[in-house]
């Protein structure tokens, strides 16, 4: 009886269903296949999840592979992260692959079995300028711009516990610096268009602001974001949905409303006024203070390169994002098609740069998929002298790449402000996670420079590591680029500098580096 009565209710909820497929005039499929139509539907909806898990080989999805999340997952977690059985990639086929070559003899190498991983870039942060406050980072690997409002507060003290843990730093994205961001981890304060925390009423620069931001947090630097990788040329969009009422007092705007970000600074419009800000912020603050774009039209690189090489005025730090799309939504055409891809974009800014001569005058950090030791070891090899990790960092705390960032629903609780999904981050034993990924990085990154007999990856040189071209052809990254001979690499004075730094051994009066 029970069970003829659960089939006559499903029975009449089908046909209500089918009813009501039949008279709406929405979906075409529907109206013409009543219920069984849905079945399309649910399909497209879980399709993302049924490619990532049964569809797609270990090498095939995007962003990031199976291959390159399980490295991730594994390190963050401290499991072994090696892989057997020979590589799953199409070695002599796989169009742009690069290819480390290793050296049958080396100098004198740093210790590869620290657990901490001692890295520490290659150039002082603001010397070659003299700010008050330059400094040498500890760590070549830090956490890249992602704002309280874009992630949920208990992602923020995750990674910024993490970067404590790991001895690095974290940059706070443009949204402003929160309470989240105070759990012990270095800081670089992103200054966006829209200046958040530190912006009069009407949405202007104001400097007392700044300095009471700065004067109130470990701030190391502070980056003047011009454009990022995700949507170069457009305004940041936080949806009223994530604006909060504790993100709208941390940003100074209303709560609740949709907050657009102007897509060019107000503060100064050209390159000239520009490197006045730069210079007022470094003399206000003591802080070195760099910029932060994607790579398009040249005429600005070239434009900052020549006022540079007057000597009165510069950035101390240049951090180029790749075009590939980030942790920023951003309409299709943007993520796909507006920016160059990292490589060609960093190898094009520094190149200008050694045109004049001036790439040992300031540091160069990427900043786009370069959290995976092929990408990382490349970048350094182009010239880069740090990264920056942002979705590798998310899915070191446990991000799945679902790809629901922009909707507010992330279901690992990351990328949202939800209550209910947000309380499935443990902020601590995630943290433990991100420094863990951190430290493993750039292990591996020490790992690789070794195996080339050198004992820093800055060190790593543009003709140690060449690209497929096509089926049974291979090209030095120098070749590929366009690099002349010299580029690329640290001059004489840094190399030795690094590489002492590195191979020094401890003694009881000396703590090791890091």
């Amino acid at each position: 009886m029970r069970a003829r009565s659960i089939g006559a209710a499903a029975a009449t909820a089908l046909a209500l269903v089918a009813a009501r497929d039949l008279v709406q005039k929405k979906h075409a499929l529907l109206r013409n296949f009543p219920v069984i139509g849905h079945a399309r539907y649910l399909l497209e909806t879980i399709g993302p999840e049924l490619r990532q898990y049964v569809v797609t080989s270990n090498e095939e999805e995007r962003p990031f592979s199976r291959d390159q999340r399980t490295w991730i997952y594994a390190s963050a977690k401290e499991e072994n992260n090696y892989f057997g059985f020979g590589t799953d990639v199409d070695v002599e086929h796989v169009q742009g692959h690069a290819y480390v070559k290793q050296r049958t003899f080396a100098g004198t190498l740093p210790d590869l079995h620290d657990p901490q991983g001692p890295l520490p870039s290659a150039k002082v942060l603001g010397g070659p300028r003299g700010r008050a406050k330059a400094f040498r980072p500890a760590s070549v690997v830090n956490i890249s711009a992602m704002s309280f409002g874009s992630l949920s507060g208990a992602a923020i003290t995750a990674l910024n516990k993490g970067a404590a843990l790991a001895g690095a730093m974290q940059n706070t994205g443009e949204g402003g610096l929160s309470q989240y961001h105070r759990n012990g981890g270095d800081l670089v304060l992103q200054i966006g268009t829209s200046y958040f925390g530190c912006r009069n009423e009407d949405g202007t620069f104001n400097l007392d602001k700044l300095k009471d931001v700065v004067a109130g947090a470990p701030v190391k630097a502070i980056e003047i974001k011009l454009s990022q990788g995700a949507k170069p040329g457009l305004g940041g969009m936080l949806p009223g949905a994530k604006v909060t009422p504790e993100i709208a007092k941390i940003r100074g705007i209303p709560a609740g409303k949709d907050c657009a970000s102007p897509s060019r600074h107000t503060a100064f419009h050209d390159v000239d006024s520009m490197l006045d800000f730069v210079e007022l912020l470094a003399t206000e603050t003591g802080l070195p203070v760099g910029i932060k774009s994607a790579v398009g039209e040249m005429s600005f690189w070239q434009e900052l390169a020549t006022l540079m090489a007057r000597g009165d005025r510069g950035v101390d730090f240049v951090t180029i994002d790749g075009g590939e799309g980030g942790t920023g939504a951003a309409p299709l055409i943007f993520t796909d098609s507006v920016s160059l891809p990292f490589r060609m974009g960093f190898s094009r800014v520094y190149s200008t740069f050694a045109e004049q001569s001036l790439t040992d005058d300031l540091t160069f950090i990427g900043s786009g998929k370069l959290g995976l030791p092929e990408n990382a070891a490349v970048a350094f090899a182009l010239g880069v002298d740090m990264i920056n990790v942002a979705r590798e960092a998310m899915l070191s705390i446990g991000c799945i790449q679902a790809q629901k960032c922009h909707t507010d629903k992330c279901p690992t609780g990351i990328a949202t402000q939800d209550p209910w999904l947000v309380r499935g981050v443990d902020a601590p034993s995630k943290a433990t996670r991100a420094a863990v990924y951190l430290r493993t990085l750039r292990k591996e990154l020490l790992k690789v420079s070794g195996a080339v007999g050198v004992a820093h990856p800055a060190l790593i040189t543009t003709t140690d590591i060449e690209i497929m071209n096509g089926d049974y052809d291979a090209r030095t990254l120098a070749s590929v680029y366009g690099y002349k001979d010299g580029w690329g690499e640290l001059g004489p004075e840094l190399a030795q500098e690094i590489t002492a730094l590195l191979t020094a051994k401890p003694t009881p009066l000396q703590k090791p580096v890091g």
